[in-house]
Formats: C-alpha cells, sequence, structure tokens
C-alpha cells in the first residue's frame, strides 16, 4: 500500500515510525516548508506544496497513492480541504488524524473565538500584555493593534506586518508548567493569545494561565471537510491503515 502521509506533527513522526517498521506499506510524508529547521520523520520525505487541490490530485495519480493521511496541525485548514478535494476527486479514501482540543478546566478564564480576527478583535479590549503564541503565520492579524505589547513567541520569524509594539521570542516545545510561570511573572503578562492545538507539547501555558488567573483568548479550529474520516489518536489511525490495507 502506497500513502501519502501529510505530516508536520508528532503525531505523524510516530505513524511514519511505525510504517517503516512493517513490511507491505510504502509512505512518502509531506512536509509543507513553513518551518526552517523541520523535525524529520522516518523514511521518504518530500517539502513543499503541491499547486492547490489540483495539483495534488495530479501527484496522487502520478505516484499511484492507494490512501491519503492527512495528520498536518488542526489548523492547517487548507491543505486539509485539498486533500478532501483531491481524493474525493480520485475515489481515494483519506483519513483525518487530528488530536482532541483542549477543554477547560475549573478556574480555567477562556474567552474562546472562531478565527484570528476576531481574536484580535477581542484582545484590542482585553489585555495589555500579551503572550501571543499561534504559530509564525496569522500574525499579521494583529498588526492594526497599538495599544497591546505582544511576546510573540513562535520557532521561526513571523513574516510583516507585526503589531506596533512587540518582542520576539524564538522557542520550539515542549514547554514546563515551571518555565511558563517564569515566561508569565518576567514579562508580566496579563493575557494569552493561543489557538486550540490540542496535545500536551504546548499545553502547559494553560496550566500557568490558570493558576495566575490569567484569561486566554483561544481561537477555535477550522472546520472538517464532509466526508472526512476522522481520528483522534495515531492507534486509532494505524489501525484504519491496516483495515484499509486488508481491504484491497
Amino acid at each position: 500500500m502506497r500513502i501519502l502521509l501529510l505530516g508536520g506533527t508528532r503525531e505523524a513522526r510516530e505513524l511514519a515510525q511505525i510504517a517503516s517498521g512493517e513490511r507491505g506499506f510504502e509512505i512518502v510524508s509531506s512536509l509543507a516548508g513553513r518551518v526552517r529547521e523541520p523535525v524529520l520523520p522516518a523514511g521518504e520525505v518530500r517539502v513543499g506544496g503541491f499547486g492547490g487541490a489540483e495539483g495534488l490530485r495530479d501527484w496522487l495519480l502520478a505516484h499511484r497513492i492507494d490512501l491519503v493521511v492527512d495528520a498536518t496541525h488542526p489548523f492547517a485548514g487548507t491543505i486539509t480541504a485539498n486533500a478532501a478535494a483531491a481524493a474525493s476527486a480520485l475515489d481515494l479514501p483519506l483519513i483525518r488524524l487530528s488530536r482532541p482540543g483542549w477543554t477547560a478546566e475549573p478556574g480555567d478564564n477562556w474567552i474562546r473565538v472562531p478565527d484570528l480576527a476576531a481574536a484580535a478583535e477581542t484582545i484590542a479590549d482585553v489585555g495589555e500584555r500579551v503572550l501571543l503564541t499561534i504559530g509564525r503565520q496569522g500574525v499579521s492579524a494583529f498588526a492594526g493593534l497599538t495599544r497591546p505589547w505582544f511576546l510573540i513567541r513562535a520557532i521561526d520569524p513571523p513574516d510583516p506586518p507585526l503589531p506596533a509594539r512587540y518582542e520576539l521570542l524564538l522557542a520550539r516545545g515542549p514547554f514546563t508548567v515551571a518555565d511558563e510561570t517564569d515566561l508569565l511573572v518576567r514579562e508580566c503578562i496579563d493575557t494569552v493569545v493561543t489557538k486550540d492545538s490540542g496535545g500536551d507539547l504546548t499545553s502547559a501555558k494553560l496550566t500557568a494561565a490558570r493558576a495566575a488567573g490569567i484569561p486566554v483568548v483561544m481561537i477555535d479550529r477550522p472546520p472538517t471537510p464532509p466526508g472526512v474520516v476522522l481520528t483522534a489518536t495515531v492507534a486509532e489511525t494505524w489501525e484504519r491503515v491496516c483495515a484499509g490495507a486488508c481491504g484491497r
């Protein structure tokens, strides 16, 4: 079975590692190339875009792919939509591995918003010193704001335009609760803005914010295209992959 694994996440690397030790599976991991020094998975890797849904469809056809596994970031809405369109056009099975989002706990003060634009509108009335942890993409949504000061944390520098008042902190998770607590105190952070990415690699900031009584502007995930098979864990995804192989 030839599988295109749309990756870039820890779950995608775990899937690639499992497949590399199994006979009968050929996996090509595809990375978007937005991180300058990505953590590479086991096996064959390609880097870069496909040229939209049509380009991806042509690539799948040319490389005789039997199954597509989309294990990209929960906020990689464009590639997920393109994968759904391309797989549908070729009548290929598509599995979307999307780890569960975070759930508010007692003591959390979350302000849920549907997208980046709503987050920028909300933060203009909430924060004075903001920890912005949305990755390098989307920071431009906050460029028109002049009042809050932003500590922008990302793996790579974001592209302009940027907020009028900011400091850039380049760092890669995982982060500990102690580290996040120290950061909030040291930088006098009074608000956190983050995406509902889920997982435990970057959840420590939520624990630290809860303990400090700091509000969190939580950006909701984009909707999943209709008809896509959703899985929540690596184990569940691999079970479905193997079931598909047996049904060929």
